[in-house]
């Protein structure tokens, strides 16, 4: 696993949710969290088995083996009654199960892979500065995403903003980076798109937060943001916050000082 990848992931805060929509879209970019998982002992212990699963590479059957005991002896595997902190029920709920394990093994492994590629193509978009996008080795694909293959924009375009892959849950696509030699060539045949698809904006409802998305239609709800590009954006908006503090101090007139009063010298 690139170091690029790991280093994102272990940047990350972590925060217990009840539901997967507590914490949503780009917010998973700066934040650890599991769904159910609320005691802090238990996410962090799964913290750590993805940790160790993206430090290692791990396989699937590794990180289950590794993982499943820890969880079922701290009682956070199978079904059981659960409070949501939102609507003050109590309902079952479904903590950990291979099924769960395997969602989250897969999506943190891609996400901490696309976020490690966005950083490595920032570096080197001088030299390779196309990506295309491509299909990955899924039995079946979702329709938006055969439409996309092969599309063939600047890394700059906003485009990858919102559709730079995954672009959904199991969703194995993946852009690769071209130089501009090889873009023109394949522009030339024309087999390849050249400009983005101006594909219909959905609204979504997050009904846990009451936040309003406008989410590309093949895009499902909570993935329609890059990974890589959300901490430099982080970062960013804080260094500007950082400079219109110090403006605003050095900006800011001194007050006169006063004589000081003679029984004050003595």
């Amino acid at each position: 696993m690139p170091k690029e990848a790991l280093d994102w992931l272990r940047a990350k805060g972590i925060k217990p949710g009840f539901d997967h929509r507590d914490v949503f879209q780009e917010e998973h970019a700066t934040i650890f969290t599991v769904a159910k998982a609320m005691k802090l002992d238990i996410l962090e212990a799964i913290r750590s088995a993805v940790d160790e699963m993206v430090d290692g590479g791990q396989d699937f059957n590794t990180f289950r083996r590794e993982l499943q005991p820890l969880l079922v002896k701290q009682g956070w595997w199978g079904k059981a009654d659960m409070l949501d902190p939102l609507t003050g029920q109590t309902r079952e709920v479904q903590l950990g199960s291979p099924r769960r394990l395997r969602f989250i093994y897969d999506t943190n492994l891609r996400t901490a892979n696309a976020a490690g590629q966005w950083d490595r193509i920032q570096r080197t978009k001088k030299t390779q500065p196309f990506l295309l996008y491509q299909l990955g080795p899924s039995r079946h694909h979702r329709a938006e995403h055969l439409g996309w293959a092969g599309i063939l924009l600047p890394a700059d375009d906003p485009f990858w903003q919102t559709h730079f892959p995954p672009n959904g849950w199991g969703c194995k696509c993946w852009v690769r980076q071209v130089s501009r030699r090889e873009a023109e060539r394949l522009m030339a045949t024309g087999n390849y798109l050249t400009e983005a698809p101006t594909g219909k904006l959905l609204e979504y409802i997050n009904k846990r937060t009451g936040q309003v998305l406008q989410v590309p239609e093949g895009i499902e709800p909570g993935w329609a943001y890059n990974p890589g590009a959300v901490p430099r954006l982080k970062q960013a908006e804080q260094l500007l916050e950082e400079k219109e503090k110090t403006s605003t101090v050095l900006a800011k007139p001194k007050r006169p000082q006063k004589s000081r009063r003679r029984d004050d010298q003595e």
